[in-house]
Order: structure tokens, then sequence, then C-alpha cells
């Protein structure tokens, strides 16, 4: 018996359903159905309007079944085919109300006769086959068995994929990919990605919209299950897209720590849709028994009574990529390409399941923002409730961020306790992140930073180190965080501090003898408006658009979203305003530079994230800038925050 991989499928210029297999040895076989005809569905009985209209483009109408996907309930429905798809997309602007028009038609046709794309298929009946190894059913057995009893519907749907993302992947000519230049992880991944999405190899290798990828893949499993594909209107729920409350952030308690243990939820937000049964039908359920089950922070209750179905595929996708898949991409016991393989597949799961709240938010034919809400409104519950646990057992959270929880000096005993307890009360992964020797936290939220155990730093969201500060700004502050790589305890930090202060009164030094190069000076920033328009109103324009003008007078086409190089300098008068920025493109030189003004930004930015440390930075004004520059360092008595010695 011949295996066939279902490689692509498109429509012939005679409207026939044209499918492509491949077998291991790059040998094509095509099949052609000339049977098949587009359809959508439509309210029955028909209306006389319905009736004209199909008529007028020659569309003939069945009676059908299909499950409401909301009630669960067998709903009649007028199945009318068309002799072709365009002609089916024409008579459906016309209707007031149509199901499932948006559907491509070889999709449509793939869904309806149970295919799936890039899986190895019987040549006999062209059906997927859903075998694997003895050695695959036992590694599923060993991580999924318990769930068969548990949670049938998700432990079927991980069958189903696990089965197929354990096929082989054909070693094809790359002719037949349209894409001579592509590398074979890229190849590979292409082949997981049709079989999860079910959407053609040849799409999936040049596809990046995730979005359309989770829409083929909601629409296999309703067509699998004869439910009704609700219509975009009817996936909103009566609401319209629109801002939803995000995750919640605890603010930090400023300060420097010893000994900081970052807890994460391993996926929280798919976590959440898995385990309280987040889904387009059970948020705002039809039954009045289920109306007690609120959620948190949004009104709005989750069915208590059926398995959501998004529920089910996020679910099963997230089992897979951390029982399987992810600890696969380190078992140092596998071939080096089986972990390469594994490796690719986690993270090609790992891209379904980071977009799998944002897609419900505005994305068309997805959008639900009931659900949205619901997902936020747990995963801010969930960081809620785990601060809370901890406190009351002891131990000191001092930041809390969508799904991470800064813990003061806890230990291991105390962290294994808090792993159990989100376990019990939330049936969510938390695990240890990282460990932090020194963790510096200042006022602002979502920006710290913290030296690992080895001495390396790891910097997030400060000023000084994002990408739009200069590179000098940047490299002054890693001087400053390399002073802290080795300390462990107060006696090595007030050593520290000291260094601290000496690195920055060097930077300002070199600063202001102009003993800089002028490339660390200059700043980059994207446009966000066009240029070409914001240049007519110039009374009070930012920097970044002084720089553009000055380009586009010297000839340089610049639109928005580019981005533009400069260095700041002292203000000079530029047609009838004052400009303080030179494009670097322009070669200015080192005596025009704006030192005060690269002086007191080097120092906000240092302060941000210094003062928790009882740092207070301030160079002193000198009026011979010949003279060494000097800084002062103030070293409050802990007004930084809480500290630990």
């Amino acid at each position: 018996m011949t295996e066939l991989f279902l490689l692509d499928a498109m429509l012939t210029e005679t409207n026939a359903i044209k499918l492509r297999f491949v077998d291991s040895s790059s040998h094509v076989t095509e099949i052609i159905d000339k049977d098949y005809k587009p359809y959508f569905f439509v309210a029955y009985p028909l209306s006389e309007k319905d009736k004209e209209i199909i008529l007028q483009f020659s569309g003939n109408a069945q009676i059908a079944q299909k499950i409401d996907l909301f009630t669960n309930e067998k709903r009649v429905l007028g199945q009318v085919n068309w002799p072709n798809s365009a002609i089916g997309l024409k008579a459906a602007s016309k209707l007031d109300r149509c199901w499932e028009s948006e559907i491509d038609v070889v999709k449509s046709y793939v869904y309806d006769k149970g295919l799936a794309f890039g899986a190895m298929h019987s040549e006999n009946d062209l059906k997927p086959i859903l075998q694997v190894s003895e050695a695959a059913k036992a590694r599923f057995d060993s991580a999924f068995g318990e769930m068969q009893s548990k949670d049938p519907l998700k432990y079927a749907q991980i069958a189903y994929w696990f089965n197929l993302l354990n096929q082989p992947v054909p070693k094809l000519d790359f002719q037949l990919l349209k894409d001579r230049d592509v590398d074979s992880s890229r190849v590979y991944a292409a082949w997981m990605l049709a079989r999860v999405a079910n959407i053609p190899v040849t799409e999936a290798l040049v596809s990046r919209r995730v979005s359309d990828w989770i829409r083929s893949m909601i629409h296999t499993y309703l067509r699998r299950n004869s439910i009704l594909i609700p219509t975009a209107d009817e996936l909103l729920r009566g609401r319209q897209p629109h801002r939803v409350v995000g995750a919640l952030t605890v603010a930090p308690k400023a300060g420097i720590y010893f000994n900081t243990v970052v807890c994460d939820f391993e996926s929280l937000y798919p976590s959440c849709i898995d385990s309280f049964n987040l889904s387009y039908e059970t948020v705002d359920c039809p039954h009045l028994e289920c109306r007690g089950n609120r959620i948190p922070d949004v009104d709005s209750h989750v069915c208590t009574l059926r398995r959501g179905f998004y529920s089910v595929l996020i679910g099963a996708l997230k089992e897979l990529r951390i029982k399987i898949f992810k600890p696969a991409s380190k078992d140092n016991s596998l071939k080096e390409e089986e972990r390469e393989t594994a490796s690719t597949a986690a993270k090609l799961l790992k891209l379904f399941l980071v977009s799998s709240y944002g897609v419900t938010v505005r994305i068309h034919g997805v959008a639900c923002p009931p659900l949205a809400e619901a997902i936020t409104g747990y995963g801010r519950y969930v960081l809620r409730e785990s601060w809370k646990i901890a406190e009351e057992k002891g131990l000191r959270p001092l930041y809390g961020d969508t799904d991470s929880l800064f813990l003061d000096n806890a230990n291991d005993e105390q962290v294994r306790w808090l792993i159990n307890a989100a376990k019990e009360r939330f049936r969510l992964d938390l695990a240890v992140d990282k460990r932090y020797s020194l963790c510096v936290l200042p006022k602002a939220k979502k920006a710290y930073f913290g030296i690992m155990p080895d001495g390396s730093p790891d910097i997030k969201g400060v000023t000084a180190a994002k990408s739009n500060t200069s590179v000098y700004v940047t490299k002054v502050f890693q001087q400053c965080v390399k002073e802290l790589s080795s300390v462990r305890n107060r006696e090595e930090y007030e050593q520290a501090k000291q260094r601290i202060k000496q690195v920055v009164a060097k930077a300002i030094q070199d600063l202001r003898s102009r003993k800089v190069k002028l490339e660390e000076l200059t700043y980059s920033v994207r446009l966000y408006f066009d240029p070409n328009e914001k240049v007519v109103d110039m009374k009070t324009a930012h920097q970044p658009y002084q720089c553009a003008l000055q380009l586009i007078d010297a000839g340089k086409r610049l639109k928005r979203g580019d981005t533009v190089s400069f260095v700041k300098v002292k203000p000079f008068p530029y047609k009838g305003k004052t400009f303080t920025v030179k494009p670097v493109e322009l070669a200015p030189n080192l005596a025009e530079i704006n030192v005060a003004d690269y002086v007191r930004n080097l120092l906000t930015a240092l302060n941000q994230t210094f003062e928790p440390m009882d740092i207070k930075l301030e160079a002193e004004k000198e009026a011979d800038v010949s003279k060494n520059a000097k800084i002062t360092a103030y070293f409050g008595s802990n007004n930084g925050g809480n500290k630990r010695n």
C-alpha cells in the first residue's frame, strides 16, 4: 500500500477540486473531483427573497441539519449549492443572512472529506492514517493515559494531533514547495503547521498569520463534528471589538534584594482557557444553572455542563508542547536531529498558544469580546490570589506581572509549597523561571534588572537599556551593572556602590571632554507619523521630526515607519525655528554636541534604576568644562524601599 502525503489542493479552470499528493520519493499524484459544489447555509424555511436570489444565481437548495454551537441543539437549515464559488459569493452579498460563505472552497472540501494537509493518507480510500509505532504509543499512554476518563474530548484531540505529528516528513525536492532556498528546519515546521492547522503545506511554508492558522484549526474541528460555523457577528455575542482590560501588574516594592526567586505560570492565558473551560459557547452560556459560576472581575459566567471546544483545542496544544515536544527537545538521550525537530515542533505550538488570547480580541471571524475578557479576567484572578496565598504562608512577594511572581529570599521548601498550592487551587502549572542573586526593583512597573547566579545580568524594560536610548547611555548602564555581578551580600553591595559612582563620574568626564565617539551619542527613532505631513506644522516638533525635516530638505525620501538617526546639538536656528538635533547623515561634529543635555539624559536614565538602591546621582555644575567633571552620589538611609541583608 502506497502512503501519500497531502501536499496541497486547488481549483481547476473548470472549478473542479484538484488534490496533490506526494510520496516519499517525491512522486506527485493528482486526484480531481469534478462533482464537488461549493455551498453555504441559509435560514430554513427559505424566504421568498432567498428563493428568488438562489434561482437568479442558478443555485439549488436542500434541507440540511447542523448542530448549533451555542445551544448544542440540532438546527434545520437550507444548504445552497452553487455552480462555482464566484457565483456563490455574489449571491451571498445579496442575502440578508447566511453561514459559512466566507470559507475557502478548497479548504471546505478538505474539511468535509476528513482530509488532513501534510498527513499520510491511504491510497485506497484517501483517509488519513492515524497509526504510530508501538514506542510512540507507549510514550503517549504514559503521558496522557489518565486523561481518557477525566477529559475524554481533550484526550481524543491530543491523540489525533499526536498521531499526525509523529508521522515522518518526506524528503522532497524543494521545487515541489515552490521555494529553492528554504532550509530543512523550515520545511519540517511547515509540515507540522499543515497538520495542526489543516492548511496546505505550500501555504504553511510562507504563512505568517497565526490568526489564519487558528481560524482553519477551528473550522476543521467544527466541520468534523457537524457543528454550524457561526458568523463573525454571532461570535461577537452582541458586542463590538473593543479594548479589553488586560493583565494585572502588582506595583513592585522598590528596592534591592538578595536571593530573589521568580515563579512563572506556564502559558498562563492558554492554561486559563483550558483549566477554566473558556470557549466561544461556554462564556455566557444559556443555562440558568451555570450563572452562578461567575468570572472574577467580569460581568459574565462560564458553563459547567459542556466542555468548550476552544478550551479542548488550546488545552490539547498546550499538553502536547509541555509533555511531549518541549521535554524531547532537551532530552540528551535522543539524537541531535530528533531534539532539533522536537524543538521546532515545540516552538510552533508555542506560537499557537501565545496567540490564542490575542485573536479573540479583534480578528475578524475569530473575535469574541466576552471570551477575551474572560481570559484576562481569570489571568488577573490567578495572579492576585497567588499573591495572597504566598503572603498567608509567610512568603514575601515583591512584584507581580501578568504571569510572574517575584519572591524575596524564598527557600526551596516554600517554593515547592506554593507550586503545589497553585496546582491544587487553579489546576495551573507554576514553576521556577529564574533566580537572582541580586535583584533591583525600581518604582516603575515592567522595569527591573537582576544578576543571575553566574554573574550575568538580566535587564527588563529599564530606560537605560531601551532600543531608543543612545548607545552611550546603555554602555554606561551596563558598566554599572557589571560592578554588581559578584555581589552576594550587603557589604559587597556597599563596595559596589562606590565603584558605580566612579563609573558614572568617568562617563560624565568623558562627555564634557568630548572623548566619546559620535556614533555612541546617536539616537535611532522610528517615525510613527508621515514626516511629510508632520513637518507642515513644526511649531513644537519632536526631535525625530526635526531630523526628518532636515533630511527631506537634503533630498532624502522618508515615509511613516522609517527610522531616523540623530545627535543632540546646541540649539540653532532653522527656517525661523529653533532646532536641537542634527541628522547623523549631515555629519555633525563633536564641538556641536549639547553635552549638558547628554549628561542630563544619562543621569535621568540611570536614576530610574539606581534610586531604589539608595543611590542618587547628580552632576556638579562647572563653569570651566576643561576641569575634571565631578559627580556626587547620595546614599540615602533606607528611603529606596525594603532591603534585606
